[in-house]
């Protein structure tokens, strides 16, 4: 009676702890709330939290806790604080229905966050107006279908949000010149209504940027795209300690697979083409069979159908045999790849290794998403794949180069499975 007593006492203090370690914030200024992200600081605040709840039991007039049963606790209290956020996130968001929001830029630019926006419901952001300066030049035909244009900068802004319509501002910074900004973040402060800046000359960083100041100067830190080598050890220890007893486990699946492959289509059921790797280097890539014999020769002819013209990128690809839609639906046509991953020629996570014609098509500073080794998995396969284009495709391998922590590796991989359920951008 008295630990369960003592518990409820720490109950505000544990609020207060999570407080501390931003839990409660985060959301506030973040668009994206993938739960998984909340792991390293719960766990962190988790830990601080059991050892001091561990302690005052010593010292309390009470009876004694265990130091394994404090452990057992921490233990069990991680997956549940994480579901009981997802699971109260998602309700707020059933009950609220999202956020409006005003996106301010130019036409381009406006169309691009508005479509980005819209791909991702679970955000629970809906784009209901676009402000254009008046040198944003025209507003793309698909961006006007999408929200409703206005065009002006900080004082049609303050109009709009006085209204109480929008829950979320976006500007983009190089849109407006620096005062204007400004002006746009005191009438949102001052209305109470959440900003975003889109800071696009350094939008391909990503996180990577570190917020430093110099006397009050606000200072910009770029981490260098470039693996120390302890990262590059322990990133190829971790590929091997996983992929390894992946290949072993999913060997029958792929045997199954190879079987109904060479029964469903003539032609042999491992699929071998050229791609291009770690700095340009080009490899052999593995794949269970899912097109005909052949397809290759079929691609230029197709192209003039592709959505995309810097990939072939169609609606029904009439090459795929009806294992191979199977195959794909479930992602089993990649498990070959492993093989690579163990010959050091690929990673479980990186940018996505293209053909050599797809990789004609990426030029300049772009070609540094080759600085590390191409993946299975990446952020264009869990941010939804051919809706994604390519050349988006590439500023996103680009942000996980320059970003790489064996964190982000683990927390791709473990945002795949749900990525393939949803099975957003399958082609």
């Amino acid at each position: 009676m008295d630990l369960a007593l003592y518990g409820l006492a720490m109950l505000p203090v544990w609020a207060l702890l999570f407080k501390v370690y931003g839990l409660y914030d985060r959301d506030i200024k973040r668009i994206s709330h993938a739960g998984i992200d909340d792991i390293p600081a719960a766990f962190h605040a988790l830990i601080v939290g059991t050892l001091a709840f561990w302690y005052i039991m010593k010292v309390a007039p009470s009876e004694q806790m265990l130091f394994a049963e404090v452990a057992g606790f921490a233990i069990v209290s991680l997956p549940l604080i994480l579901a009981m956020r997802a699971l109260t996130r998602r309700a707020v968001l059933a009950a609220l229905g999202g956020e409006n929001v005003l996106i301010a830029a130019n036409g381009i630019r406006c169309e691009i966050v508005a479509r980005k926006l819209n791909a991702h419901p679970e955000y629970g952001q809906h784009p209901q107006a676009l402000l254009v300066p008046a040198d944003g030049g025209a507003i793309p035909r698909a961006a006007t279908r999408i929200a409703e244009p206005w065009v002006g900068g900080a004082a049609e802004l303050g109009r709009r949000i006085a209204t109480g319509r929008f829950d979320r501002v976006i500007v983009a910074r190089d849109d407006y010149p620096a005062a204007e900004v400004l002006s746009m973040i005191n009438l949102c402060r001052r209305y109470c209504v959440k900003i975003g800046v889109i800071p696009s000359a350094t939008d391909a960083f990503g996180p990577s940027l570190e917020l430093d100041e110099i006397e009050g100067l606000t200072v910009l830190g770029v981490t260098p795209p470039v693996l120390s080598r302890t990262s590059r050890i322990l990133k190829r220890g971790f590929d091997l300690a996983v992929a390894v007893p992946i290949l072993v486990l999913t060997s029958p699946v792929m045997a199954a697979a190879a079987i109904a492959i060479r029964f469903d289509s003539p032609g042999p059921a491992l699929f071998r083409q050229a791609r291009v790797g770690h700095r340009s280097k080009v490899f052999t890539l593995l794949k269970l069979r899912t097109m005909v014999d052949g397809a290759d020769r079929q691609r230029a002819e197709l192209m003039k159908e592709s959505k995309d013209p810097n990939w072939l990128h169609l609606r029904d690809d009439p090459r795929i045999t009806r294992v191979g839609s199977f195959l794909r639906r479930i992602s089993v046509d990649e498990l070959p790849q492993l093989i690579n991953v163990i010959r050091g020629e690929m990673s479980l996570v990186g940018p996505r290794p293209l053909p050599e014609s797809e990789d004609a098509n990426v030029k300049g500073w772009d070609r540094g998403r080759l600085d590390l080794v191409p993946g299975i998995t990446g952020l264009w396969q869990v941010l939804g794949r051919t809706s994604i284009p390519f050349q988006e495709m590439v500023k996103l391998d680009y942000v996980y180069v320059a970003n790489w922590t064996l964190w982000m590796d683990m927390r791709l991989l473990m945002r795949t499975l749900p990525a393939m359920l949803r099975r957003r951008g399958v082609n």
